[in-house]
């Protein structure tokens, strides 16, 4: 007899594709007991990769590469649905993004999700607020290779959490790319960081919160600075900053600096770092900052279990997806009539399907008529664009992309999604989809007797119960559409009997 493993006992994985280092978390966890497995950190400064046209190296490509393959080989045995890879601000940046997220998904044998500024924020803030709880509202800030991710939260709940273009990496190339340190540089960065945060300056006033937290790299690195030099037990304040960057300019130069706690991976980003939060100090009356335990790589690993609880009340997306239904006023009647239609022929279609592409074809036909506030005419148009523009707590860039091209592959003819219909997972869903709008188009609750949808090699019939011969006329004038619009893709056969 084989007993099944305990999930408490069971890692789960979480990779963060940062834009200076990433990062491989394991993890265990039992309740609100986080345990790590294993943690292995790689400065790959992807980000210093970018050229002047956006656009990624061939060898910052292969860094990336080198370091995703040496991470895919930790994650064998581990199950799939329990690992999550997400990339940051250089991957929302990079013109050829798609080209390097190819290679890199091959390379670490797991998809990889570019998620969005504020996603990004959501997720370090559910790491912080996990792994040091407090009831106080805080300000929580990550300053990346690229970004800074500011959030305001009280528990477990982020009340605001935005994005900022301004990070570690970015600001030392622009401003110490000739590795000098001169007061010049130094007040120039900190005016072009300021330039960039000064928006932010009234949403994170300091009378909306109690405490200031860092987290992550940067925040870290100054900490540790700090300690082993003396000046604080680690807590950061503008005094000691002030210090720090008088050290910076008395050396003159990145390879003369000598500070105790300063290690090299961080050796040339420390300048623009510094910058930044002497900004983010100075700006936002934040007296001390007080490093955290938490960060983006452990609040994906919270996101992602909580995904996986067998209700998914607790999945952030079904949230996402009730609050733009009604923000664009969706008919939610019709939309779960078209979810549920299109659920039971994908099921006939895929007898086995992973959960994953099941939830994304509800999401889109809970979403499928959102443009109907823009426009009735040609509304699948603007729901794509909407889904695929929208920011959306607890979806990833590439998820939403997916969900628009269903949206906008739901009527009319299939040639505006030509190039996408090689993938065997969207050509399924997206023939569920369309024959549920069909189905459900009288917008009345659909009949009992309902078509059955078999397939056999490239032919797939559509089964109507005999009692639709008189009245369904209309459906069947738009099945028979539907079964030409198939017939002129070549791909497959849509036979209506």
């Amino acid at each position: 007899m084989t007993t099944r493993p305990d999930p408490n006992s069971l890692p789960w994985a979480s990779i963060d594709i940062g834009s200076n280092s990433f990062r491989l978390e394991l993890a265990r966890l039992s309740g609100d007991r986080y345990q790590r497995v294993s943690y292995i950190k790689e400065s790959v400064r992807l980000g210093a990769g970018l050229d002047a046209e956006g656009m990624l190296t061939e060898a910052a490509m292969q860094r990336g590469l080198d370091c995703l393959t040496a991470f895919g080989a930790q994650l064998v045995g581990i199950a799939p649905e329990r690992i999550r890879a997400v990339a940051t601000q250089t991957l929302r940046e990079a013109r050829n993004r798609n080209a390097f997220l190819a290679r890199a998904e091959a390379a670490l044998g797991h998809p990889v999700e570019v998620i969005s500024g504020r996603e990004e924020a959501r997720l370090i803030f559910a790491g912080v607020a996990r792994l040091q709880p407090s009831d106080k509202p805080r300000l929580v800030i990550d300053i990346g290779g690229r970004s800074t991710e500011m959030i305001l939260g009280k528990g477990r709940k982020p009340v605001l959490a935005e994005s900022f273009g301004v990070g570690s990496v970015g600001l030392s190339m622009r401003f110490f790319a000739d590795g000098a340190y001169t007061e010049e540089a130094f007040r120039a960065a900190q005016v072009a960081a300021g330039a960039e945060l000064e928006e932010a300056l009234t949403l994170f006033r300091p009378e909306l919160w109690k405490e200031a937290l860092g987290s992550s790299g940067t925040v870290g690195a100054v900490s540790h600075i700090l300690s082993a030099t003396g000046q604080t037990d680690g807590r950061i304040t503008p005094d000691a900053l002030r210090w720090c960057i008088a050290q910076c300019i008395a050396a003159g130069a990145q390879d003369k600096l000598q500070l105790p706690g300063l290690k090299d991976d961080r050796r040339p980003v420390v300048a623009g770092g510094l910058c930044i939060l002497y900004t983010l100090l100075t700006q936002f009356g934040i007296e001390e900052l007080l490093p955290t335990k938490g960060a983006l790589r452990q609040g994906v690993i919270f996101d992602l279990a909580e995904r996986l609880q067998p209700s998914g009340a607790r999945d952030p997306r079904a949230g996402s997806v009730a609050e733009l239904q009604k923000r664009f006023g969706v008919d939610t009647a019709q939309a779960e009539r078209v979810a549920t239609k299109a659920e039971k022929l994908y099921r006939e279609l895929v007898p086995k399907p992973l959960p994953e592409p099941l939830r994304e074809l509800r999401w889109a036909a809970a979403l499928h008529e959102i443009g109907m506030l823009v426009s009735h005419h040609d509304h699948h148009r603007h729901s794509a664009y909407l889904i695929g523009h929208v920011d959306a707590a607890g979806f990833s860039t590439n998820q939403l992309q997916r969900l628009a091209t269903l949206a906008l592959g739901q009527r009319g003819g299939l040639r505006k999604l030509e190039s996408q219909l090689a993938d065997a997972n969207l050509l399924d869903s997206l023939i569920a989809l369309r024959l549920a709008v069909i189905l459900c188009h009288a917008r009345t609750p659909v009949v009992a007797m309902a078509p059955k949808l078999e397939r056999a090699a490239k032919q797939l019939t559509l089964r109507l119960p005999k009692s639709w011969s008189g009245e369904q006329a209309r459906t069947r004038y738009l099945l028979k559409e539907e079964a030409e619009a198939w017939a002129r893709t070549g791909l497959l056969e849509l036979v209506v009997a």
